[in-house]
């Protein structure tokens, strides 16, 4: 499928550009294609602006992980139905060396991009051996940056998360980092080289959902150079979907989906509600307003 921009986040103005270019090209019928059909391989590539990370694009705006799920085979089914392209993989808690059954059996590289995290790192020295674990044993060099600062909230330990960045951007890693809705670090984050920047939603695990909005509104005006992906906190589809309203560039999540009472249709779900909030932020919400307004106008009414 041809591109028709850089990357960079659309307006909603060249969003119906581009959408007229790709009425002209593929015809009118697959611009709100959500299937996969007319040759569209994954089920969001009709919208005109990819996710790109380090200069890498990606057609899903939905990442998920791979932990909690009942079974590997619960877990490959889910992420078939998520149309995911990105799958985070727990260094430190998933078989490595694939001596007896491991999740990377179930998990086509060809087909997912795996990207390492460093799940379970309480410092920075932690989660920089983890990282080069990842590379070393030949998953990747990119690495989704977790140092957890507190065992009950599991919050980041932003200055922690920041050492690492630091060093691991010098080694040549392409480091995503999981961290608070702070601007300020934020900014520092982007000065040591991240490629992303990725504040919680609500606690890991939680569900809450998004419990700052206007805190990612800011963020969202701040971070223009790089992805803004929700790290954690989305329990139902509807968070995600206000995560992507509130221009979030993508959404990261696990349990939302892997706590469900069905991880699968529940990751169909997901797959859904991030293309549906998408569209509506690229749309452009109608003005709140007090009072109401009639939908059909006065003018002209027989009487």
């Amino acid at each position: 499928m041809t591109r028709f921009n850089s990357g960079k986040a659309c307006s909603p103005q060249r969003h119906r550009e581009n959408q007229e270019k790709q009425k002209k090209e593929f015809g009118s019928s697959v611009t709100l294609c959500l299937c996969g059909e007319q040759g569209f391989q994954h089920y969001n590539s009709c919208m005109s602006d990819p996710l790109i990370i380090a200069g890498r694009e990606f057609s899903s705006r939905l990442i998920v992980g791979t932990g909690k799920y009942k079974s590997f085979q619960e877990t490959a089914r889910a992420l078939e139905t998520s149309g995911a392209e990105i799958v985070t993989v727990a260094v430190r808690r998933v078989n490595l060396d694939r001596s007896k059954e491991s999740l990377l059996d179930y998990i086509d590289p060809k087909k997912y991009f795996l990207l390492p995290n460093t799940a379970g790192c309480f410092t920075a020295d932690e989660a920089i051996r983890a990282a080069r674990l990842g590379r070393e044993v030949g998953i990747s060099d990119w690495v989704k940056l977790e140092v957890i600062g507190d065992q009950a909230t599991l919050y980041p330990d932003v200055q922690a998360t920041l050492e690492a960045t630091r060093v691991l951007v010098k080694e040549g890693f392409t480091v995503l980092p999981y961290t608070s809705d702070d601007v300020v670090f934020a900014r520092r984050l982007l000065d040591a080289g991240a490629a992303t920047i990725m504040p919680l939603g609500a606690p890991i695990g939680s569900g809450l959902g998004i419990q700052k909005r206007a805190n990612l509104q800011i963020l969202r005006e701040v971070i223009t150079g790089v992805p803004l992906i929700v790290d954690a906190g989305v329990g139902t589809a509807s968070d995600a979907t206000v995560a992507m309203e509130l221009g979030a560039d993508a959404v990261l999540m696990n349990t939302g989906i892997a706590g469900a009472q069905d991880p699968v249709l529940m990751a169909e779900a997901m797959k859904h509600a991030v293309v549906a909030g998408r569209q509506a932020y690229l749309a452009g919400r109608m003005e709140k307003k007090l009072y109401a307004t009639a939908s059909s106008p006065l003018e002209g009414v027989v009487r």
